[in-house]
C-alpha cells in the first residue's frame, strides 16, 4: 500500500506540526478506522503530546488499495469523535 498526500494536505500537516512518523503510523496502524463523509475513511490513534493526550485524525480516500491522505488534525476532543464498538 503506498501512501499519497494532496498538496493542500501536506500544507496543512506541516502547520500543524504533524511528523511524518505520526502520519504514516497511523494511516498503518490506527487505533480505529471509522467511516468519513462521501466514501472516505477516518483513521484515528491517540497520541500524548506535551503530556496531554491527542487525537490524531487522518482523512484519506482509498484507491486501489493506496491511501490518499485528504487532511489531518490533533484535537483534545477524543470523545466527541471516537467511536464505540
Amino acid at each position: 500500500m503506498e501512501i499519497k498526500i494532496i498538496p493542500s494536505a501536506a500544507k496543512k500537516i506541516k502547520l500543524r506540526s504533524i511528523t511524518k512518523d505520526m502520519l504514516y503510523e497511523t494511516i498503518n496502524h490506527p487505533d480505529q478506522t471509522v467511516a468519513g463523509y462521501g466514501g472516505r475513511v477516518v483513521k484515528q490513534k491517540v497520541c500524548i503530546i506535551n503530556n496531554k493526550k491527542k487525537l490524531l485524525r487522518v482523512i484519506c480516500e482509498i484507491e486501489n488499495n493506496d491511501s490518499i491522505v485528504i487532511s489531518a488534525y490533533l484535537t483534545s476532543q477524543i470523545k466527541k469523535y471516537w467511536r464505540s464498538k
